[in-house]
C-alpha cells in the first residue's frame, strides 16, 4: 500500500526544523497545513482547536517572542500557528489536550510533506496569561496549546530515539 509507506516514511523522516530561509510561506501552503490539523481525531468529534495564523508583518509576532526562550525562532519563521483550545467547545480536558496534540503533529507532517520545516514550541505554554495576551485573546475564552514556527528550511533537522525494547513495558 503506498499511501501507508508515505505516511511511515513522513513519519520516520520528520524533523523539527529551526532555521528558515527569508522565503515566504505561501496562503496556499498554510490553508493545506491548517486543513490537516482540522482533520485531527477528538473526543465526541468536537473539534475544539482554533488557529491563528501570525505572518512576519503581524506586530502580536514582538510582543509573543517576549513569552519564550525561543524569541529566535518566533522572530525568523515564515509564518507561526498558535493552536488553541476554545474553553466553551471543550467536554473532557484530557481527551480534548491529547486531540490538540494530534492536531499539531497532523500539521507538521503536513509542512514536512510540502517541503517545509516546521517546530512544535511548546515552552511558550508555560505562561498562558502572557501569551495570550501577547496574542490578543482573553484565558476565559481561549487555552494555547502550542505555537508552531514554520517556513523554509534553512538547516537540516537531526534527531534520535530510544529503543523500543526500552519504551515497552513488557515483551509481547
Amino acid at each position: 500500500m503506498q499511501g501507508t509507506d508515505s505516511v511511515l516514511q513522513a513519519i520516520l523522516e520528520r524533523r523539527s526544523i529551526r532555521k528558515y530561509t527569508d522565503a515566504p510561506v505561501s496562503r496556499e501552503n498554510l490553508l493545506t497545513i491548517l486543513d490537516a490539523g482540522r482533520w485531527a481525531p477528538s473526543g465526541l468529534n468536537n473539534q475544539p482547536w482554533r488557529f491563528l495564523v501570525i505572518l512576519p508583518d503581524d506586530p502580536r509576532r514582538e510582543r509573543l517572542e517576549a513569552c519564550t526562550r525561543y524569541a529566535h525562532i518566533v522572530r525568523t519563521a515564515g509564518a507561526l500557528i498558535a493552536v488553541l483550545l476554545e474553553r466553551s467547545a471543550m467536554y473532557s480536558p484530557m481527551k480534548d489536550h491529547q486531540g490538540a496534540g494530534a492536531c499539531v503533529q497532523n500539521m507538521l507532517l503536513a509542512a514536512h510533506a510540502l517541503g517545509l520545516g516546521a517546530v512544535w514550541l511548546g515552552q511558550i505554554i508555560n505562561d498562558q496569561d502572557a501569551a495570550l495576551s501577547a496574542l490578543s485573546l482573553s484565558p476565559d475564552e481561549y487555552e494555547l496549546q502550542a505555537v508552531i514556527a514554520l517556513g523554509h528550511p534553512a538547516t537540516a533537522g537531526a534527531s534520535s530515539r530510544k529503543n523500543l525494547a526500552e519504551l515497552l513495558l513488557e515483551e509481547f
